[in-house]
Parts: structure tokens; sequence; C-alpha cells
């Protein structure tokens, strides 16, 4: 992934790839007009709390920031910021139920990717992460889940002192 001229995001594709890759044209109201490959768009079958649609792809507007975006490909006005736990807490962990285990399908969860959103706010101090319902993708398929591992609540601070705030204990 690159960026063109004008700063919008453009994924090229590879020869290796899949030839009925077709690529799925964005138009943002963040980040202007956008082209994603097929494969990158992550369904979300049984949605987001409290937010519409179903596709969503991840942006990384910012490479090694750690911050990505999850946009909604059917809300064009939608663009949620959201991280990896693992690279701000060190101990994070995720617990699951059997259902939500059986719903993502994934044999090992390690494989699969887990991010949570982000409550931006004007100081680095006041923004927070939703640890308690994380977004797990697995083979393009994402689900919002319940978190039951201790310390893992719907608002922490991800930054102290404008640092990198390390893991709650257990």
């Amino acid at each position: 992934m690159s960026a063109d001229n004008r700063g919008n995001l453009v994924f090229f594709f590879d020869a290796n790839q899949s030839a009925r890759s077709v690529p799925v044209t964005i138009d943002s109201s963040r980040f202007g007009a956008l082209e994603v490959p097929e494969e990158a768009v992550i369904e979300f079958p049984l949605g987001l709390i409290g937010l519409g649609g179903l596709r969503y792809v991840l942006l990384d507007r910012n490479p090694g920031s750690g911050f990505h975006w999850l946009h909604s490909l059917d809300d064009h006005a939608l663009a949620l910021p959201v991280v990896e736990p693992q690279r701000f807490f060190s101990d994070f962990a995720l617990v699951l139920g059997e259902e939500d285990r059986e719903l993502i399908g994934a044999a090992d969860l390690s494989a699969a990717e887990v991010y949570v959103t982000v409550r931006a706010a004007p100081s680095p101090a006041d923004t927070l992460v939703n640890l308690r319902a994380p977004l797990v993708v697995w083979e393009g398929r994402g689900h919002q889940v319940l978190n039951t591992a201790p310390g893992a609540e719907l608002r922490v601070p991800l930054f102290a002192g404008g640092r990198q705030r390390p893991a709650a204990s257990s």
C-alpha cells in the first residue's frame, strides 16, 4: 500500500494475487477516494455494537504508529480508530466463552488478529480503549466479542502522561 500524489491510500496488487481479485472503491469522507483489494474486506456478519454496516476494511494511515482505521464500506463517513492491544498492553489477555470461540472458528486464537476500539481525545492522557469488547478477525470475518479476562475493562487509558501505558495487573 502507498499514497498517490493526492495523499490517498492506494493498494497495489502483486503478480501472485488471485486473478479474481477486484479492487473495491471507497469514497471516504475522511480520506478521499480509496481502492482496496477485495481480500482486504472484513465482513462482520453480526455487525458492531451500536454501529451500522457489515463490511469494513483496516487502513494503516501512519505505518509504525500502531493505529489503524476500521473503515466502513457501507457508510463512507464511518471510520473508527483501532489498535492491537498487545502493542500497548504487554499482559493483554483474551478470554472468550465457548460460544464466541465457535463463532470465530479459529482452532488457535493466537492466529487471529485482535483489535480494540479507541476513543480519541484532545489530550493523549484522556484517550481510552475498550478491552472488554475487542474485535477478532479471522479469515476475512470479524466479530466483536466479550473478553472475560481479568482487567479487560470497558474504558482503559491508552496513554499515561503521553507515554504508552503498561498493562494493568490482574
